[in-house]
């Protein structure tokens, strides 16, 4: 047996056993746990990448289940666009779980470290199978087993707002999956198939049925909340605001992504180009739709004050630039909507993990707390530019290359007026991700008194993203810390513990245990010697209490980078946004090939 021929479902089926192995293997080992799941990715990527060029050098694959011929049996059909988008979302999965490791071991308890990995390889199984599928209802299932799994993952963020972030995602998630399931049964009604390539065969004849212009609009709005385009984006920015760094990373770089390339197939290559633009003119409305969604994006983006919000409404425009390519309808606009699938994940998978390089070092979200980060830690913040510049849309770099196509396409199309959209949009961009790199390379000072004595104040403190009001003046906030006046002690908001977990002498810290983002303590050592990540923690509580900043000041430039098991992956990422920007050849060649399967016209066109 060539085990080359049962890629298309062992890409599907090795990283689903992984989610029954980790929680078993988790009981002996942890450690297992993520070294099962790094192995499963890269498993995932490797094969991702011989079935695309398989499908490049022979063409499109069909892999049939249990035998079944379509369109009775399940296929699993590879062609250009999904064998693109597998390999992109294979490849993030992999780097994201590479990078897991230690952010993990910060933001998750150790009791639930296996039960995450599981969950997490259940959403890949769940994003990959959507991709690889070729029927209609089996697209259906993988969906709900990315969304359940999404809402669990979402929910294993420490603060209240993660689980309320999961709720909203849950109720705006089955409400977007009862309108896909409902236009599926309609659809059914008038084929009699669930096969996609049978369906664009038989819907040609049904176009002006009822029953199909209902199935298309329940289509439509699923899809569209599913993929949080504007105004349905109201789950997505708690989504990634509370979840912890790799599960943010992750869902911005793939998750929605996913959901785009789903509506791109059923919009596309179930009903065909004719009937959206002839039978229900729906290009016309989600031109204007998308147009929307790239300027508030970026609007609202600016307005944020803490990063992972910032980075979640910037992913609302980002994805109006793929709905807006698409719905241009030409080849060039669309080539660009479907690389910029690959170029928005490899920037946001960058900038996410960037943000939990910053969760893991110094424990920091908040924008205003960034200044002298480019010396502190100079790899990170050279990441986060070359990112932020692509974000942008700079020459060389990745989001160039899609932006461009997307203009010339509109050029192309006539529709010259949304070429503005686009550059208003690249210049608000530029403004939210210049006042984070101005602060990061041009102010070497921390925060002065005046500041520090603004955040001290009980009416501006936070517990993690929750805002409250504070009356007791005992307590302050900051970002999750619990900070407490000279010679008292902190630990959880119940005072009653009675665990003394450090000890204030003289403003001095004596450090027994590692300060946490989210507020708990790990012991690292109970030596006085002053080491390195001792004086940085020092530094670090210091500075938010507001004393002795002068004496502390210098350790502002010290270098302390996340560990290379985050870092390097990271850097990967965002070296790939150059690298991808300078040698575009190759995915755009990709892109075209998909664009021209998408805009096949069918032979009623040719008729005419």
């Amino acid at each position: 047996m060539n085990i080359l021929q049962h890629l298309p479902v062992l890409t599907i089926v090795i990283p689903l056993f992984s989610t029954v192995i980790i929680p078993i293997v988790g009981r002996v080992n942890r450690l297992a746990c993520w070294i099962i799941a790094t192995v499963a990715t890269f498993f995932s990527f490797l094969s991702s990448l011989y079935l695309l060029h398989t499908v490049e050098t022979v063409g499109k694959i069909s892999y049939r289940l249990g035998g079944w011929a379509p369109p009775w049996g399940i296929e699993y059909a590879i062609d250009s666009l999904n064998g693109f988008v597998l390999c992109v979302i294979s490849f993030i999965a992999f780097i994201v779980c590479f990078y897991a490791r230690k952010s993990v071991d910060l933001e998750i308890v150790g009791s639930k470290k296996s039960a995450f990995y599981s969950i997490f390889m259940l959403f890949v199984t769940g994003i990959m199978g959507m991709v690889i599928t070729g029927d209609i209802f089996n697209m259906y299932v993988f969906l709900e087993i990315t969304s359940i799994a999404g809402y669990t993952l979402i929910a294993c963020g420490k603060s209240r707002g993660a689980l309320m972030a999961s709720y909203n995602y849950l109720i705006f998630g089955t409400i977007a999956g009862t309108f896909i399931l409902i236009g599926i049964g309609h659809i059914y009604m008038a084929t009699g198939t669930l096969n996609i390539a049978d369906l664009r065969e038989r819907l040609p004849a049904s176009y002006h049925s009822t029953v199909v212009l209902t199935a298309f609009a329940f289509f439509t709005v699923g899809f569209c909340l599913k993929i949080a385009l504007f105004p349905l984006h109201v789950w997505l920015p708690k989504a990634y605001g509370y979840a912890p760094s790799v599960v943010s990373a992750l869902m911005a770089a793939v998750g929605t992504k996913v959901g785009v390339y789903a509506m791109l197939r059923v919009m596309f290559g179930v009903f065909r180009i004719e009937f959206d633009m002839e039978v229900v003119p729906v290009t016309k409305i989600l031109l204007v739709v998308s147009s929307v969604a790239i300027i508030v994006g970026s609007v609202l983006a600016i307005a944020q004050t803490r990063i992972k919000w910032m980075l979640a409404y910037s992913s609302i425009g980002q994805i109006g630039y793929i709905v807006l390519g698409a719905t241009l309808a030409n080849h060039i606009a669309m080539t660009g909507s479907v690389v910029h699938i690959l170029n928005h994940a490899l920037m946001k998978a960058s900038l996410f993990m960037i943000v939990g390089c910053l969760v893991y070092k110094i424990g920091l979200e908040d924008i205003s707390e960034f200044k002298g980060l480019g010396k502190r830690m100079p790899f990170t913040m050279a990441a986060f530019t070359i990112s932020g510049l692509s974000m942008v849309g700079v020459p060389l770099t990745v989001g160039f290359v899609s932006k461009w196509h997307i203009a010339i396409g509109a050029l192309d199309a006539g529709m010259w007026y949304f070429v503005p959209v686009l550059i208003i949009s690249s210049l608000l961009t530029a403004i939210y991700f210049w006042r984070i790199i101005e602060k990061i390379y041009f102010h070497n000072q921390p925060l002065d008194r005046k500041e520090v004595k603004e955040r001290r104040k009980p009416d501006a403190a936070k517990w993690t993203g929750d805002e409250k009001r504070l009356t007791d003046q005992k307590w302050q906030m900051t970002e999750g810390r619990r900070l407490m006046p000279q010679g008292r002690r902190s630990g959880a908001p119940d005072r009653r513990d009675g665990e003394d977990r450090r000890k204030i002498t003289d403003g001095h810290w004596h450090i027994a245990e590692k300060l946490m983002p989210d507020g708990t303590w790990e012991t690292i050592t109970k030596d006085r010697r002053e080491s390195d990540e001792r004086r940085t923690l020092k530094y670090r509580r210091l500075n938010l209490r507001g004393k002795r900043l002068s004496d502390s000041a210098p350790a502002t430039f010290k270098r302390d980078e996340a560990p290379w098991s985050m870092l390097g992956p990271t850097l990967a990422a965002s070296i790939m946004c150059i690298g991808f920007g300078i040698g575009a050849k190759y995915p755009v060649s990709i892109a075209e090939k998909a664009a021209s399967l998408l805009l096949e016209r069918s032979w009623l066109d040719i008729l005419r």
